[in-house]
């Protein structure tokens, strides 16, 4: 009774993974609907077949000849003596009609299937590009290229070996045994004795293949995500001589996934041979027990003949719905994941009704904010400040105190714990995710360069900004120093992350990414802490020419470069420890000065002091 009520439960499941893929084929339904009406056409050529060798012989071969049946009769007469020539020419027009029908569906069926799969590729990316942070802090980028790629691929199978229509294979197995039956329900009989035990075989693999096609997609995904680990991090495996891990590591995962897909070629090749077998068994049945009816006139040959035709053909679709429904399962069990992956919430997105704020100025304000990473750990707490419009400000303390989450939570990248950031008097969540983002424009120490040319690096899709707006952009970041003399200038195109480019190079390029959006508020995480001196030079000439009137955030480790900040703020532990001027802040026997003194005062053991 429990394995029939978990086997419910699997039925229940597969065809609500069913219902799930058949959202994205709804559009084309009327070409799907149009291929399965072209199956049982199919069918009932490749069906028509046996009968006409059956009458062939019994007519025109056999040693007791038999009559043609009545709708045959008026065409052998008509040939004059070419009997044999009309039964050719029927078979002719089955194998043509078997063909036509058949290539018409398989073809209408992959249209479906590479539009449907188009389209839940796009769904799934455009779902992908609204996920939080979160999600990718979690989630290793190998293992949703893997859903994007391998899972998907897996359904494309499923569609291009007809998984989805094994509906018509039982209906032709029914259309077969309704035929035998109708030429002797005897020989029916023992063709069929063989379907017990192989009903038997079938669901012994069917139950086992499930499992190993779901760890075969787990297994396959880790393997995925360690590769784009181990590619992306390759210079820091040569650099600390760990290749020998590495490869070690990559050898485990390799393994565990060759043991699972071994596990399954097994369990396939065990159910194409068993199927293979009893049908090898069917057929000497019907030789043994068909071979004396025929001696004893009991059936004509051309029945025989027939027999041992269907009962070929009744294997055949037993052994497809074998092979189809292991590539199902595979299917499933990639329908699974990416069903788990669309369903993922996304937690940070636009309000249904956001608030509109007409002509941003850039007052922030953090309202008792707290944050955490993970529950009971805090990263903020309870921090509370104000920015005025046109501001300059900077944020500093030691690695780890928060400064970075600052930054994210203005942007929305994450949701605050308790209390609320404003933006020219509107909480964040009540902005447009959009307006906001383009409101503040964000500096990054990191920075992404993706593959194309400089121009389109800067305006990242918005083709409403005019080559000339990134000229000037360029210019006022002073990055045309570096781009003009290249031999494409803005179309010089960039390699994978901005190999080509040196750090500052890159560096320059975020600056003028940001300032071509035009923001309100420019935030700079750490833009200056991996640059050489002459490229921090040119961004503090920048910063001071285009940060006038505008609102400005500065997280630094460097502290010559906020100098001259409206205001520094001090952050440890999540908490505002300091506030006020550079000078005011060095009067102090605080934080600030203790980081001061670290980075200018020589390595003496008053600074040896201020360290511990």
């Amino acid at each position: 009774m429990r394995i029939e009520a978990e086997e419910q439960i699997e039925r229940a499941y597969d065809t609500r993974l069913l219902r799930w893929v058949w959202r994205y084929v709804r559009p084309y339904r009327r070409l799907f609907w149009f291929s399965v009406v072209l199956m049982p056409l199919n069918m009932a050529f490749a069906l028509a077949q046996p009968y006409i060798i059956k009458l062939t012989i019994d007519i025109f071969l056999a040693a007791r000849r038999g009559a043609p049946p009545a709708w045959l009769k008026p065409a052998i007469v008509a040939s004059h003596g070419h009997g044999m020539l009309v039964m050719g020419a029927l078979y002719s027009v089955l194998l043509a009609g078997e063909f036509a029908s058949f290539y018409g569906q398989y073809y209408l069926t992959m249209v479906v299937a590479q539009r449907s799969l188009a389209d839940l590729r796009q769904a799934l990316f455009e779902h992908i590009e609204q996920l939080p942070m979160a999600f990718f802090d979690r989630t290793p980028v190998g293992r949703l290229v893997s859903r994007m790629t391998t899972d998907i691929d897996a359904i494309n199978e499923a569609f291009s070996a007809g998984s989805l229509t094994m509906f018509v294979d039982l209906l032709m197995l029914c259309g077969i045994v309704a035929i035998m039956f109708a030429f002797d329900a005897h020989l029916a009989l023992w063709s069929l004795c063989a379907i017990p035990p192989l009903l038997v075989i079938i669901n012994f693999f069917r139950v086992r293949s499930r499992t190993v096609y779901r760890e075969i997609r787990e297994r396959f995904a880790a393997l995925n995500a360690y590769l784009s680990e181990s590619l992306s991090g390759m210079s820091a495996i040569q650099l600390f001589t760990r290749e020998r891990e590495s490869f070690r590591e990559f050898d485990e995962l390799n393994k565990l996934s060759r043991d699972s897909q071994m596990m399954a070629n097994v369990y396939e090749a065990g159910q194409f041979s068993s199927v293979e077998a009893l049908s090898g068994f069917t057929v000497a049945i019907i030789l043994w027990i068909g071979g004396g009816q025929v001696i004893r006139h009991l059936v004509g040959i051309g029945t025989l003949v027939a027999f041992i035709q269907y009962a070929q053909m009744f294997f055949t679709p037993l052994r497809d719905i074998a092979s189809k429904y292991t590539t199902l399962q595979s299917a499933l069990a990639a329908v699974e994941r990416l069903e788990v992956l669309m369903e993922t919430p996304v937690t940070i997105a636009s309000p249904p009704v956001p608030r509109l704020v007409a002509n941003p100025r850039g007052a922030i304000v953090f309202d008792r904010v707290s944050f955490e990473y993970r529950q009971g750990e805090p990263v903020l707490r309870d921090l509370s400040f104000s920015v005025a419009p046109g501001q300059k400000i900077a944020i500093v303390g030691p690695t780890g105190s928060g400064k970075s989450t600052i930054i994210k939570l203005l942007n929305r990248f994450y949701d605050v714990t308790s209390g609320r950031i404003l933006v020219d008097g509107v909480e964040v969540r009540d902005w447009d995710l959009t307006e906001l983002r383009r409101t503040i424009g964000l500096v990054q120490q990191d920075v992404f360069l993706f593959a194309g040319d400089i121009l389109e690096n800067v305006r990242l899709g918005r083709v409403e900004l005019s080559e000339q707006t990134v000229r000037e952009a360029l210019t006022r970041a002073q990055a045309m120093r570096f781009v003009e003399p290249l031999p494409g200038g803005m179309h010089e195109e960039i390699h994978e992350r901005g190999a080509n480019l040196s750090a500052g190079q890159r560096q320059l390029l975020s600056f003028a990414r940001a300032l071509a959006y035009d923001p309100r508020v420019m935030v700079m995480d750490e833009a200056t802490s991996s640059i050489d001196s002459e490229t921090e030079r040119l961004i503090q000439i920048a910063v001071d020419h285009l940060l006038a009137g505008r609102t400005a955030l500065v997280i630094a480790h460097r502290l010559s470069t906020i100098e001259k900040s409206d205001r520094i703020m001090v952050l440890s532990n999540g908490v505002l420890r300091e506030s006020g001027t550079h000078q005011e802040l060095l009067q102090r026997p605080g934080l600030y000065r203790r980081l001061f003194e670290l980075q200018y005062a020589p390595a003496t053991g008053e600074a040896r002091e201020a360290v511990d």
